[in-house]
């Protein structure tokens, strides 16, 4: 590490202002960090994680303090970089059906460069601690009420775990933790002390595990009630055990998922991998880290002979444990306004003390740090980067076995896949005909109907059925586009709008999987007010949270509720309108519940109706065979209580109140309390109506990974700067993450169309682009998502060759695609609009210089 510019582009530098000669640092982690300690959360897990290991690395902030990281010179910087950051400290890890000769001669290839040498980078176990308290301060918003956040924490073990020990704790955990009837989880939500749980429980990453559990939202005369109540359930849980149905359905759930490896989207060679790291990089057999049998069985020999083995580590690992934490978090109204006035006040002073030698120094520094930053890779150090050629992707869509038939003017879509004894099954709903009043209950409809208990189960019972019979059910929605016949652009006013139940279960244990489905979306007690309570209270508390670490993501669907049904939706569903909403919806059950309660029930007459039905199976074609029986049994249990017909659809209402529905094009500024900000700006890149131009992804992602990376990230000091494009849509999109800046950023987003134009856009750059969006088609797929992908384009009426002609213009998208894209760009930018989530003084600030008005408000509430 040879180039004190690394540090600077990526750690931090001082900047002068041209106009205003004021300084200020920038860096992408000193922005990142900035953005990390505008968290609650983050800024209670760091005080947590350095009162458990004060003696060891574990107390050092990895990613740095804010505060701290303009303290670190280039020196110390090289020094820990080449001490620990060499071969020497590696593990190298190779996955796949390659010649492994091959592979010890790459590797020799890349190691001859170096010389082994000894490093001592072995964490050392933090000694036993005796009870101790820590509190810190998180910043609020003025307006909100002021409530607390408590955690009680411990370091498990102070010395290895045995393979069995460490599945059995995470059994444990389970028991604890892993659904909301598990027995701490639902005494702490059923308490009424705090909003939402917080800590996560075990977490056994680092060489010592930990366990952490703790509520937000707790006013302050509860915070030591909060802290009673924890190690009251734990102390008695030790003495008492746990229920034999609650151990059959924690075993199965990690059963389950150990057998069946599901790593979703994830590379499989990758999660192996993970898998084996928390024990290789602490010196063990990182095989072990895979292997469960042994340990599994030993468990359950234990367990069937009687021993108390959950009580056991209750006592030992948390009860009896004297390396426990209590950590309290104390909202502060004024904490943000004294922070950015501290920083002011500091650099004000540093710019005080420089000579004005030192401030041109600065200035030049940082000139010739931007210089680097933008200038282009010679062509000879772009061809040195191993890299995919065209020829190297494969030209045909992966097509998925799909057979459609129907039983009982049921739809129903099988996909035969190899499932390893596994069915996958989901069951939808299509819920267009609720009314628009009612979209956003939704959310809590869907929770209700899998976490309230039913007619013929108590919530914990029909919990434990779940976890003892099959690998979860899960309810989701899934809101999409139908792809139009003459491929243009929709106008997503007549969306797919679907309630989905989602399960799967070994083979003997289908016609269970079946009846719980059923149990849940027929019997579910939609009148459980204590439960919907409970899951409005962990909503709110997670949204307003949400919106100050992922404001980008907030501030892209407020912009899709500016131009089209779905937009809309999405804003209800998940946007700063429904933030504001869940105190709103969460009063009226508190107050009102009778209202909701109508609500619920209204939603599920309408919705679960047997003419709203579509089945979506995976798994071997034998195994649906087999249990056909079982899935006639099931649709013939539901039946059509109500005249679709006679309701008025959600996209008929739309149709005829659109122009009062849709939120109005105006640039908005909502406020937050973060040192950070997230800003966004787009519109209509292709007008509903026209072709759709899927070559228009690749030209995304080029300025993506080129001009928005480097202007944004590199030179802006963002954590991240992208630009995202829906070709069903035609809506663009660009965003940043994490950003130090507001007004330079959107100077960048304006300035996208003078970049294309001004930069030679060379074939093989165009060919990275090119691969990296086929990539995104081709992630990789478990069974289950395969099977799922290919309903998803069922319903979406997107047929093979739609499919096929997509990933065609993909790959044989050109330069001039490029001129195409810039004419849309901007027509686009002439009737953009900004969604900007921050802080107040940065909008108040934008809001002075922008050449256009800035609307202001809080996030959290609207403005009277």
């Amino acid at each position: 590490m040879n180039d004190p510019l690394v540090l600077q582009q990526e750690g931090w530098h001082y900047e002068v202002d041209e106009e205003t000669k004021q300084l200020s640092i920038k860096g992408v982690v000193y922005n990142e960090m900035k953005g990390v300690y505008s968290s609650p959360d983050s800024i209670l897990g760091r005080a947590t994680q350095q009162a458990l290991f004060p003696d060891n690395t574990y107390g050092v902030d990895s990613g740095g303090d804010p505060d701290d990281i303009p303290t670190l010179t280039y020196d110390k910087f090289r020094e820990f970089h080449s001490n620990y950051y060499h071969p020497s400290n590696s593990r190298v890890f190779f996955y796949g059906n390659d010649d492994p000769k091959k592979r010890l001669e790459l590797l020799d290839e890349y190691l001859n460069d170096f010389t082994r040498k000894e490093i001592n980078s072995k964490v050392q176990f933090q000694p036993k601690l005796e009870p101790r308290q820590v509190s810190v301060k998180f910043p609020i918003d003025p307006t909100t009420e002021p409530k607390h956040m408590i955690s009680v924490n411990w370091v498990m073990n102070h010395e290895p775990l045995s393979m069995k020990e460490q599945l059995a704790i995470g059994v444990l955990d389970s028991l604890l933790l892993g659904t909301s009837t598990s027995e701490l989880r639902k005494e702490l939500t059923q308490s009424n002390l705090g909003e939402k749980l917080i800590g996560g429980g075990l977490s056994d990453e680092l060489i010592q595990a930990t366990f952490s559990i703790g509520l937000k939202g707790v006013k302050s005369e509860n915070v030591k009630k909060v802290e009673e109540l924890i190690i009251k359930v734990l102390t008695d849980l030790s003495v008492k055990g746990f229920e034999q149905d609650a151990i059959d359905a924690a075993l199965n759930t990690l059963e389950f998922r150990l057998r069946e490896f599901n790593t979703g989207g994830f590379p499989k060679g990758l999660s192996l991998m993970f898998g084996m790291m928390p024990n290789w990089i602490y010196d063990k057999d990182p095989f072990d880290g895979i292997r469960f049998e042994e340990a599994l069985a030993e468990l359950k020999a234990e367990l069937k002979a009687g021993v108390p083995v959950f009580q056991t580590l209750l006592k030992k690992y948390l009860v009896d444990n004297t390396h426990r934490l209590v950590a309290e978090a104390i909202p502060d109204p004024q904490l943000e306004s004294l922070k950015e006035q501290e920083e002011k006040d500091k650099l004000d002073a540093i710019r005080e003390s420089l000579t004005s030698q030192q401030i041109q120094e600065i200035i030049d520094s940082s000139e010739v740090l931007k210089e680097i930053q933008l200038r282009e890779d010679s062509p000879e150090a772009k061809a040195s980067i191993p890299h995919l050629s065209l020829q190297d992707i494969e030209k045909e869509i992966k097509e998925t076995p799909i057979v459609v038939s129907s039983i009982d003017d049921v739809l129903l879509i099988t996909h035969d896949l190899s499932s390893n004894g596994i069915l996958y099954a989901d069951i939808g709903f299509d819920f267009s005909t609720i009314s628009i009043e009612d979209i956003p209950y939704i959310p809590l409809f869907i929770r209700m109907l899998s976490d309230s208990g039913s007619k013929n189960y108590d919530e914990v019972t029909l919990s434990r059925k779940v976890g003892s019979n099959t690998g979860g059910i899960y309810t989701s929605l899934h809101v999409d586009s139908i792809r139009t016949d003459d491929n243009t652009i929709n106008k997503e006013d007549n969306p797919l709008l679907y309630l989905l139940i989602r399960g799967k279960s070994t083979v003997d244990k289908i016609p269970v999987l079946f009846d719980l489905m059923h149990e849940m979306l027929v019997n579910s007690n939609l009148d459980n007010q204590r439960r919907a309570i409970e899951i409005l209270r962990e909503s709110k508390a997670r949204k307003q949270s949400s919106v100050i670490t992922s404001g980008h993501s907030f501030g892209t669907t407020r912009l899709g509720a500016r131009f089209s049904f779905l937009g809309y939706f999405n804003e209800l569903l998940t946007g700063i309108t429904s933030v504001r909403e869940s105190v709103k919806i969460l009063d009226e059950a508190e107050t009102n519940w009778s209202s909701i309660q109508e609500r619920l029930e209204r939603i599920r007459k309408s919705v679960v109706q047997k003419k709203n039905l579509i089945i979506n199976l995976t798994g071997n074609d034998s195994i649906v065979k087999s249990n056909e029986s079982t899935i006639k049994k099931f649709i013939s249990l539901f039946t059509n209580h109500i005249d679709n017909n006679s309701i008025s659809k959600i996209q008929e209402i739309w149709k005829k109140e659109k122009t009062n529905l849709l939120l109005p094009n105006k640039n908005e500024g909502f406020v937050v309390p973060s040192q950070v900000n997230y800003v966004v700006q787009g519109g209509q890149l292709v007008p509903p109506g026209e072709k759709i131009n899927t070559a228009y992804n690749v030209i995304t992602r080029y300025l993506s990974t080129g001009y928005l990376w480097d202007n944004v990230r590199v030179v802006g000091g963002a954590y991240g700067g992208f630009a995202s494009y829906n070709e069903i849509s035609g809506r663009l999109s660009f965003a940043s993450y994490r950003d130090p800046n507001l007004i330079k950023t959107l100077q960048v987003y304006n300035n996208t169309i003078n970049s294309l134009l001004s930069t030679e856009i060379s074939p093989d750059d165009l060919t990275t682009s090119i691969i990296g969006t086929i990539g995104d088609l081709d992630s990789p797929q478990s069974v289950d998502q395969k099977g799922f992908s290919s309903f998803v384009h069922y319903l979406r009426k997107e047929t093979s060759d739609q499919r096929q002609q997509q990933r065609n213009e993909i790959l044989s998208t050109n330069i001039n695609e490029v001129q195409s894209y810039i004419k849309q760009l901007e027509q686009m930018l002439k009737s953009s609009s900004i969604v900007v989530v921050g802080s107040q003084s940065a909008l108040e600030q934008a809001k002075k210089e922008l050449d256009v008005p800035l609307h202001i408000e809080n996030a959290l509430q609207k403005d009277n």
